[in-house]
């Protein structure tokens, strides 16, 4: 199941294609009846669009939360920040 789901992602270039072997993935994985992929199928299952969305230009916003990630270490290691222009100043310094 893991294989064939990740083989979507590696294969498919066009997004109604994608769009066709999610479903049939969904349909194996009910059909198969493992618990632990339910939950996996059911998130696919409601943001279907959403993760389609991936074939149009294969671009994921994994940048951007990483980005995030960095600011929250940054602000959690300040234990609190007083002057915010100097914190963005920093930032704009550390990441830019």
């Amino acid at each position: 199941m893991t294989h064939s789901l990740r083989m979507i992602y590696n294969k498919n270039t066009i997004k109604d294609a994608a769009g066709l072997s999610l479903a049939k993935w969904y349909n194996k994985v009910e059909d198969a009846g493992f618990k632990s992929f339910n939950t996996i199928a059911v998130t696919i299952y409601e943001h279907y669009e959403e993760i389609l969305n991936f074939f149009i230009n294969r671009s994921t916003n994994a940048s951007a939360e990483s980005f995030n990630a960095k600011l929250k270490a940054s602000r959690a290691s300040l234990r609190g920040v007083s002057d915010i222009k100097f914190f963005l100043f920093r930032v704009s310094n550390i990441y830019a």
